[in-house]
């Protein structure tokens, strides 16, 4: 699909072709750029429509989520940590069998032992 939008409250379509192309509404109310990676920007998500490559008009749903900086600066209870670890050991039992026997990253192991670490370390 490629990265088309249409601006509710001017009604100007536009459309981002390649990585640099960066697009604004006539009203200034919604952009889009980077071609096939799809971004988009809008004052208000509610003015936004994505355009299908046949013309077709399609609502979009913004799910919030935290920014990074927010992710880097909150701390989590030990609850949540606790449930981080459950989480990651759900995902690895639902794992194929043939995958269990695979060796892991030290990457893997870092992430594990780093988890397990801030649970210790946390009183709450």
């Amino acid at each position: 699909m490629k990265n088309r939008a249409k601006c509710k409250l001017c009604n100007t379509i536009i459309e981002s072709f390649h990585s640099t192309d960066y697009a604004m509404c006539k009203c200034g109310e919604i952009s889009v750029d980077g071609g096939e990676a799809q971004r988009c920007y809008a004052n208000d998500f509610a003015n936004f429509l994505r355009v299908d490559d046949q013309g077709n008009e399609i609502v979009v749903t913004v799910i919030e989520t935290a920014t990074e900086a927010e992710l880097l600066t909150k701390k989590p209870n030990k609850k949540e940590l606790l449930d981080m670890l459950d989480e990651m050991v759900k995902n690895i039992e639902n794992l194929p069998q043939n995958a269990l026997t695979l060796p892991i990253t030290h990457y893997d192991l870092w992430s594990a032992l780093a988890l397990i670490s801030q649970i210790l370390k946390t009183k709450k």
